[in-house]
């Protein structure tokens, strides 16, 4: 069977022993390419790195590329112990810290990008370019309906689903349903192909935990989303709070046709960062470094170098 990894990294699929937010040892995959200057990629939510399939090359002639998989996503470990908000922060810096003993340029995407953000303000020594793809800083609400249902659903209900592997007992059901909602986050459907889509569904039909962890992580989003103005400690609201003291050299990409986060939402986040370029990307939509990447890869490069 063909292995993505194998086909991406000339060492295949890495994987690096960490401490997560509660303290117990995971394992992260990952994969390197290129020589340099550090760079990382940090996917969103429900992806892994084979979002940036498009962008990994590019980059690597200049830099050294590190792509990850966060924990609970792609290849990395999916522990089954519950996760706090914020979790994503402390581990995107620890993986940093073990993986680079310099500081580090991130390119980041969707949820990603607002992990990376938030670790940026707090550990502004460890990142001196920072790239925010689409990044959700201004929501007020999940962005589809179908987050939503998850959001409220009894986590129960899916660790019963995922323990029975419905999903591989259905897999050309899922990665049909899968190959339709992806209409969402791409601004031209002819874009969507079976390869991308077996790849994208691949851990949560093969996976154990996959399913849990995703549906997790939204349940913990909707908590944050719903604090943001009632709770001074609130993860989204100290990272808008703390915007205009974010100095890290930033970029910040927006695809106009983002059906989440309207382009507006990156000219509001472009005016309170101190130290930012905007880059509006035309006929675009949310996915962009998976269906837009000539534009997102010339916007990387023209920024970077």
């Amino acid at each position: 069977m063909q292995d993505w990894w194998e086909d991406t990294f000339p060492k295949g699929k890495q994987m690096l022993t960490i401490t997560d937010a509660n303290e117990a040892s995971v394992q992260i995959a990952y994969g390197e390419k290129g020589t340099g200057k550090p760079l990382i990629l940090v996917h969103g939510i429900a992806s892994w790195s084979y979002s940036w399939r498009h962008t990994i090359a590019p980059l690597a002639e200049h830099f050294r590329v590190l792509c990850i998989d966060a924990k609970g996503h792609g290849f990395s470990d999916k522990p089954l112990s519950p996760d706090k908000i914020g979790h994503q922060i402390i581990e995107l810096q620890r993986i940093i810290e073990a993986l680079c003993d310099e500081p580090v340029t991130i390119i980041a995407q969707s949820l990603g990008a607002l992990i990376s953000l938030a670790l940026v303000q707090q550990k502004p020594e460890l990142c001196d370019r920072l790239i925010l793809i689409n990044v959700p800083i201004f929501l007020d609400t999940l962005p589809t309906w179908w987050m939503q249902f998850l959001a409220y659903l009894p986590l129960e209900i899916v660790q019963f689903v995922d323990r029975s592997r419905l999903l591989k007992k259905t897999a050309p059901l899922a990665r049909g349903i899968t190959g339709y909602f992806r209409r969402e986050v791409v601004a031209d459907p002819a874009l969507i192909n079976p390869t991308d889509v077996y790849w994208i569904t691949y851990p949560y039909i093969e996976m154990e935990g996959a399913i849990a962890k995703y549906a997790e992580d939204i349940q913990l989003s909707i908590k944050v989303i719903q604090g943001i103005s009632s709770d001074p400690t609130n993860f989204i609201r100290r990272v808008r709070e703390n915007l205009a003291n974010t100095h890290n050299s930033c970029l910040i990409i927006w695809g106009d046709r983002d059906r989440w986060f309207p382009y507006t939402h990156g000219e509001q986040l472009h005016q309170c960062l101190p130290n930012s370029q905007f880059k509006l990307l035309k006929n675009c939509g949310h996915d962009a470094s998976g269906s837009c990447s000539e534009q997102v890869n010339s916007a990387l490069l023209d920024f970077l170098l």
